[in-house]
């Protein structure tokens, strides 16, 4: 049982870096071409696509069920960004719906004989 929560636990760790990565990738070429940054933020966007492509070779497997659990997990990232990057407040709609996708990322994750087998 503690094997299983320890692989859960990892599991929704790398899932959540990975989306902290993609989130990065994005965001700085935000910046660069909206905001007028310096063009140097190019560097850390190379550095955030390609460790967000290699932290999704250690993902558990590549497959559709996979992408739909860390997609619960990156919206639940994304809103956590939006209020603490982006200093945007978080609506009860927000938090609801944040709250709906980790519960569908979870049961995905935790199914019988699904993602930590």
């Amino acid at each position: 049982m503690d094997f299983q929560i320890t692989k859960i636990a990892s599991t929704t760790f790398l899932f959540f870096v990975t989306a902290v990565m993609e989130i990065l990738g994005c965001y700085f070429p935000y910046l660069i071409l909206n905001q007028g940054k310096s063009q140097w933020l190019w560097l850390p966007t190379i550095l955030a696509l390609a460790a967000f492509v290699w932290l999704l070779t250690l993902h558990p497997a590549a497959s559709g069920r996979i992408y739909a659990a860390y997609g619960g997990i990156y919206i639940c990232t994304a809103l956590i960004w939006l209020k603490y990057v982006d200093q945007v407040n978080l609506t009860r709609w927000d938090m609801f719906g944040g709250m709906i996708v980790v519960l569908g990322a979870l049961i995905i994750i935790l199914q019988p004989q699904g993602l930590i087998r």
